[in-house]
């Protein structure tokens, strides 16, 4: 299964470095996550639940991160469990452009899968993936906006204080550097679990289907 895709999210980079790097809006976009753990400054562990039929599933995924390259882009792998179910993995390249005061979000996916789920169809594979796809980023997008908004709220109240007094500007430009989602390597990996869970829940509903 190759699946790719580009997005354009209403906020600026910084805004959307911010919502990858957070794990609550990772958690309400994703459909049916349970929990994000982080393993080690290159893995991360993801738990997916959905309803098949009667019976809920549980589908855990891992993701590994290599090809650093902030704030540019990534690599990585990853791969989903669902036991009887099947299984899922394959790897994933994420790009982040700026385009005016937005955001371009684009991936490339390659992915194969197996168990019980390698008995539907290709096409349906597809195209649930792609909806489910659609479904995530329409959501992160709305969350990410919202950040974003909030943050330039916070700064247009705090810009009249700053020159109060020496004290107030330097309370001013720390509250400013904490906006500013840091590019380094724990950066990239809450982002990179973005593509991979696409993979896993698509393993998930098209099972259910």
């Amino acid at each position: 299964m190759d699946m790719k895709g580009e997005y354009r999210i209403p906020a600026p980079r910084a805004a959307v470095w911010a919502a990858l790097n957070d794990v609550d809006v990772l958690k309400a976009a994703i459909p049916g996550c349970d929990s994000i753990n982080r393993l080690s400054d290159t893995e991360i562990e993801a738990t997916v639940t959905a309803k098949i039929g009667p019976v809920k599933a549980s589908f855990k995924g891992l993701v590994t991160l290599s090809d650093i390259d902030p704030p540019n882009g990534y690599t990585i792998r990853g791969e989903g469990k669902g036991g009887p179910a099947g299984f899922a993995k394959g790897g994933a390249k994420v790009r982040l452009v700026d385009v005016g005061s937005e955001t371009i979000l684009s991936y490339k996916v390659d992915a194969s899968v197996g168990g019980k789920i390698a008995q539907i169809g290709a096409r349906l594979i597809d195209s649930t993936a792609k909806k489910l796809a659609d479904e995530f980023f329409a959501k992160f997008s709305a969350l990410a906006a919202a950040k974003a908004s909030d943050h330039k709220a916070s700064a247009s109240d705090a810009q009249p204080k700053a020159h109060a007094s020496l004290e107030t500007s330097m309370t001013q430009n720390q509250a400013s550097a904490t906006v500013t989602p840091i590019l380094g390597k724990n950066t990239w990996i809450i982002g990179a679990l973005v593509v991979v869970v696409i993979v896993i829940v698509a393993v998930v509903y098209i099972f259910g289907y």
